[in-house]
């Protein structure tokens, strides 16, 4: 019980509840949740993506913070060079003992309009929009208060908790995004890609009073990444930085992958990297803390890949978690088509 408190305490303390979003340590694994304009990017034709992620189970143990993510796009080709994409995400969180969760379907578009290249190389400017119906839930029954308890373990529900009752557990909210990307394709091989994107541009009402206003901090992304392998080499980099900021919360995370291609045919695509990350958030007084060490590793084959993460954590939270964090699974299935237009795409 008093490690449960601490880690409580320690958690509201560190500032990291300010967050709102759902986030994934594997980003570059999540395209559609990280930018609408990723929608279509892709080097075939459709692409199916799962993540999955168990969050402070060493503590909070059938409580803890889970969230799951699934989304399906697809690329239309336009003219000679260009590209419509289209898709649609279901993700859903839940946390606590009091089933806090949110679940949001949504539908994406983008327009990648290529600037300049060849059959091999180009740039390409991508515009980017999303649409959602989201859930948002709770169960105040299950709601524990500081006065029901006696301080020394007990527990009673009965007792008046004293607090404010609200008139509504159970709401519905809309929800828009926008995004722009530009990737620059070297060759088949080497990309890079920059992008931004403006979330809950409509900053929903999410109070659970309906005579309460308190709109949904928007949330704005800045993200990067490089697929890059050595001359004359089957090992690369893949490293990659994506930034966070909403409300008075910001969040970073950095890192790279080293990768490993298996396969020396060049019609096969077989590829194994790990690769180690940090989380950075900012403190609601002042500073800046280290959150989380991120191990992660992933095999390519073909058009599959999957992804395995640990978030280890390095925050005054270790007190508690026992350095515990969250792990992550993610795939992604990619559906090829007779497409010869030699347009390469970064690879997520």
């Amino acid at each position: 019980m008093k490690k449960v408190l601490l880690f409580v305490a320690s958690i509201c303390l560190s500032g990291l509840l300010t967050a709102q979003d759902i986030h994934f340590s594997q980003f570059y694994m999540s395209p559609l949740n990280l930018n609408p304009a990723l929608t279509g990017v892709m080097n075939c034709n459709m692409r199916l993506v799962g993540n999955y992620r168990n969050q402070y189970a060493s503590i909070l143990k059938s409580n803890a913070f889970n969230t799951f993510s699934v989304s399906y796009d697809q690329k239309i080709p336009v003219g000679r060079y260009d590209y419509f994409g289209v898709g649609g995400t279901l993700w859903g969180d839940k946390a606590g003992s009091a089933g806090f969760g949110t679940v949001q379907a949504r539908l994406s578009g983008s327009y990648s309009k290529r600037m300049s290249g060849s059959r091999y190389s180009s740039n390409y400017l991508v515009f980017g929009a999303d649409l959602g119906l989201s859930q948002r839930r709770i169960n105040f029954a299950k709601l524990q208060w500081g006065t029901q308890h006696d301080g020394n373990g007990g527990y009673d529900p009965n007792l008046n908790s004293g607090e404010t009752k609200f008139d509504r557990d159970n709401f519905l909210f809309l929800d828009m995004s926008a995004g722009l990307l530009w990737f620059n394709v070297f060759n088949k091989t080497n990309s890079f890609y920059l992008g931004g994107a403006f979330s809950h541009m409509n900053r929903a009402n999410q109070s659970f009073d309906t005579d309460t206003y308190d709109g949904l901090y928007s949330k704005f992304t800045i993200h990067s990444g490089l697929d890059y392998v050595f001359p004359y080499s089957r090992i690369g980099l893949n490293p990659g930085i994506v930034t966070f900021i909403q409300g008075p919360s910001m969040q970073i995370n950095t890192g790279t992958n080293i990768k490993f291609l298996l396969s020396g045919n060049k019609r096969t695509y077989e590829a194994f990297q790990f690769g180690a990350w940090v989380r950075l958030a900012n403190k609601i007084d002042s500073g800046i803390l280290a959150d989380a060490l991120i191990l992660s590793t992933r095999f390519d084959f073909e058009q599959f890949g999957i992804g395995f993460s640990y978030d280890l954590n390095i925050s005054s939270l270790k007190n508690a978690t026992d350095h515990n964090g969250a792990f992550e699974f993610s795939g992604i299935y990619n559906i090829c088509g007779p497409e010869r237009r030699g347009v390469y795409c970064p690879r997520f």
